[in-house]
Protein backbone atom coordinates (compact mmCIF):
# COMPACT_ATOMS: atom_id res chain seq x y z
CA UNK A 1 0.00 0.00 0.00
CA UNK A 2 1.27 3.40 -0.45
CA UNK A 3 0.11 7.07 -1.34
CA UNK A 4 0.96 10.74 -2.22
CA UNK A 5 2.05 11.24 1.29
CA UNK A 6 4.08 8.11 2.05
CA UNK A 7 7.47 10.08 1.75
CA UNK A 8 6.18 13.15 3.77
CA UNK A 9 5.68 10.97 6.38
CA UNK A 10 7.98 9.04 6.49
CA UNK A 11 10.70 11.83 6.40
CA UNK A 12 8.62 13.73 9.14
CA UNK A 13 8.63 10.79 11.54
CA UNK A 14 12.09 10.11 10.77
CA UNK A 15 13.22 13.70 11.37
CA UNK A 16 11.66 13.57 14.41
CA UNK A 17 13.36 10.25 15.69
CA UNK A 18 16.35 12.08 15.40
CA UNK A 19 15.49 15.09 17.59
CA UNK A 20 14.51 12.51 20.24
CA UNK A 21 17.00 10.58 20.31
CA UNK A 22 19.36 13.82 20.94
CA UNK A 23 16.66 14.79 24.00
CA UNK A 24 17.03 11.27 24.96
CA UNK A 25 20.66 11.40 25.24
CA UNK A 26 20.47 14.99 27.08
CA UNK A 27 17.69 13.55 29.61
CA UNK A 28 20.12 10.86 30.90
CA UNK A 29 23.56 12.36 30.30
CA UNK A 30 22.81 15.78 31.50
CA UNK A 31 19.75 15.13 34.02
CA UNK A 32 19.91 11.46 34.94
CA UNK A 33 16.62 10.79 34.04
CA UNK A 34 15.74 7.32 32.97
CA UNK A 35 12.10 6.29 33.00
CA UNK A 36 10.63 8.95 31.13
CA UNK A 37 13.55 9.10 28.06
CA UNK A 38 13.52 5.67 28.03
CA UNK A 39 9.10 5.80 27.21
CA UNK A 40 9.60 8.82 25.14
CA UNK A 41 11.66 7.12 23.26
CA UNK A 42 10.41 3.93 22.31
CA UNK A 43 7.26 5.82 21.98
CA UNK A 44 8.57 8.21 19.12
CA UNK A 45 10.85 5.81 17.30
CA UNK A 46 8.12 3.29 16.96
CA UNK A 47 6.25 6.02 15.05
CA UNK A 48 8.74 5.67 12.16
CA UNK A 49 8.80 1.73 12.25
CA UNK A 50 5.22 1.31 11.79
CA UNK A 51 5.19 3.63 9.40
CA UNK A 52 8.03 1.47 7.55
CA UNK A 53 5.90 -1.28 8.13
CA UNK A 54 3.13 -0.11 6.44
CA UNK A 55 4.96 0.27 3.24
CA UNK A 56 4.40 -3.62 2.94
CA UNK A 57 0.88 -4.27 4.03
CA UNK A 58 -0.92 -6.80 3.32
CA UNK A 59 -3.95 -5.39 2.59
CA UNK A 60 -5.34 -2.07 2.70
CA UNK A 61 -6.85 -3.22 6.45
CA UNK A 62 -3.24 -3.72 7.25
CA UNK A 63 -2.39 -1.01 5.71
CA UNK A 64 -4.16 1.58 8.09
CA UNK A 65 -3.84 -1.12 11.38
CA UNK A 66 -0.25 0.07 10.97
CA UNK A 67 -0.99 3.73 10.50
CA UNK A 68 -2.88 3.34 13.63
CA UNK A 69 -0.44 2.20 15.95
CA UNK A 70 2.14 4.91 14.73
CA UNK A 71 -1.07 7.21 15.95
CA UNK A 72 -1.33 5.85 18.88
CA UNK A 73 2.40 6.22 19.68
CA UNK A 74 2.48 9.63 18.30
CA UNK A 75 -0.24 10.64 20.41
CA UNK A 76 1.56 8.81 23.34
CA UNK A 77 4.85 10.65 22.69
CA UNK A 78 2.42 14.09 23.18
CA UNK A 79 2.04 13.10 26.56
CA UNK A 80 5.66 12.15 27.27
CA UNK A 81 6.47 15.75 25.87
CA UNK A 82 3.93 17.64 28.06
CA UNK A 83 4.97 15.39 31.20
CA UNK A 84 8.86 15.88 30.45
CA UNK A 85 7.74 19.88 29.99
CA UNK A 86 5.53 20.42 33.21
CA UNK A 87 8.54 18.18 35.59
CA UNK A 88 10.93 20.86 34.27
CA UNK A 89 13.08 18.14 32.30
CA UNK A 90 12.92 20.26 29.45
CA UNK A 91 12.71 24.39 28.69
CA UNK A 92 9.49 26.08 26.64
CA UNK A 93 11.85 26.47 23.21
CA UNK A 94 12.75 22.76 23.28
CA UNK A 95 8.99 21.56 24.38
CA UNK A 96 7.27 24.22 21.68
CA UNK A 97 9.32 22.67 18.54
CA UNK A 98 9.04 19.09 19.62
CA UNK A 99 5.45 19.82 20.47
CA UNK A 100 5.18 21.26 17.30
CA UNK A 101 6.78 18.83 14.90
CA UNK A 102 4.56 15.84 16.87
CA UNK A 103 1.28 17.65 16.26
CA UNK A 104 2.45 18.03 12.38
CA UNK A 105 3.12 14.25 12.47
CA UNK A 106 0.04 13.37 13.69
CA UNK A 107 -1.72 15.98 11.61
CA UNK A 108 -0.24 14.15 8.27
CA UNK A 109 -0.67 10.11 9.62
CA UNK A 110 -4.53 10.85 10.65
CA UNK A 111 -4.79 12.57 7.25
CA UNK A 112 -3.53 9.82 5.36
CA UNK A 113 -5.52 7.16 7.44
CA UNK A 114 -9.18 9.35 6.61
CA UNK A 115 -8.13 9.04 2.77
CA UNK A 116 -7.56 5.75 2.82
CA UNK A 117 -10.74 4.76 4.24
CA UNK A 118 -12.42 7.15 2.97
CA UNK A 119 -11.14 5.76 -0.85
CA UNK A 120 -11.72 1.95 1.40
CA UNK A 121 -15.65 2.61 1.46
CA UNK A 122 -16.30 3.67 -2.20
Amino acid sequence: MQDDNKDKKYILAESFAIKIIGLERYLREECKERRMSDQIFRSATSIGANISEAKYAESTSDYIHKLSISQKETNETLYWLRLLFKTRYIDDVRFSELYSDCQELLRVITDVILKVKRNQNK
